[in-house]
């Protein structure tokens, strides 16, 4: 069935997954802030519209993406007042489990169903609708939203009440930063061992080391032809996206008294790695910081 949905945050991941929708047959109603991710998403098949408030006004779904929670709550104040009431707004975003239940509240005390459902799989997935997305609100919502989030990705899963879909996003990539610190390690520490990375990764991505951190984004070129190690670590998914969220797993451990060392050291690394060399790189890149203790370069 053919929905209409206003679409707010066209960047790397949202113009992907918007593109998708049309695809399949959506009305997508969309809105950046960056006129260049517009006029990309407009080339897409995206219809644009000069404000946020402008695109949710006839919108039976509301979709967003956007940097952080800030921009989520603040968006919400903006929009709940235009869109029709009961229109339910899914928030892909991954911002801090307490934003994500305060923008629900918001929104049902407006009148409107929200859910939030942000994504795991970076840009190669928005781009391949291959992305798994994690959602929390209510099953009546979840159903829903679900034939739109399984055009935009592979998998999608409901994992309980507001906010339970920002815990499990937060959950997974600190599963995720810490194995690339691991995986990356290891490789340098193969290296003054004098094994080849090829050999390392024949090995352990058939045996117990094997993870998706090795397997899909394998920190050194060659073993995995389409990991961002071979175009120079271009993103991929980003550090700084990874040390945000890991920043947000370190804040809710630290809240909830939880014993999390390698979260939290794993969010310590990446911070100060997204700082310097990795501005700019994919998160895999840390390899080098690990190679170079001066974050240099070889």
């Amino acid at each position: 069935m053919s929905r209409t949905v206003a679409f707010i945050g066209l960047g790397h991941m949202g113009g992907p997954m918007a593109a998708n929708l049309v695809r399949a047959g959506h009305r997508v109603r969309g809105h950046d802030l960056v006129a260049a991710a517009l006029d990309d998403a407009v080339g897409a098949g995206v219809e644009p519209v000069a404000s946020a408030a402008d695109a949710v006004a006839d919108a039976e779904v509301v979709i967003s993406m956007l940097p952080a929670g800030r921009h989520v709550l603040g968006l919400y104040d903006e929009l709940l007042a235009a869109a029709r009431p009961g229109t339910l707004f899914v928030d892909c975003s991954t911002i801090d489990v307490a934003d994500a239940r305060t923008a629900h509240e918001r929104a049902v005390a407006a009148g409107m169903r929200a859910l939030d459902a942000p994504v795991s799989g970076g840009v190669m997935g928005a781009e391949g609708a291959t992305l798994t997305f994690m959602a929390g609100g209510g099953e009546a919502e979840f159903d829903e939203a679900l034939p739109l989030l399984e055009t935009m990705g592979k998998k999608a899963v409901h994992c309980g009440g507001a906010g339970a879909g920002q815990a499990a996003k937060i959950c997974n990539n600190m599963i995720l930063g810490v194995s690339m610190i691991a995986v990356s390690e290891a490789f340098v520490l193969g290296e003054s061992l004098g094994l080849s990375h090829q050999a390392l990764y024949d090995v352990a991505s058939t045996a117990s080391g094997q993870c998706w951190a090795l397997s899909v984004n394998c920190p050194v070129p060659g073993p995995v032809p389409t990991s961002p190690a071979n175009r120079e670590y271009r993103p991929g998914f980003a550090a700084s996206l990874m040390a945000k969220d890991l920043g947000l797993a370190a804040n809710a451990a630290r809240a909830g008294g939880v014993h999390a060392e390698l979260g939290l050291r794993a969010a310590e690394l990446y911070a100060a790695y997204a700082e310097r060399a990795g501005a700019a790189e994919d998160f895999s890149g840390i390899v080098r910081t690990i190679r170079n203790d001066d974050g240099g370069r070889t």
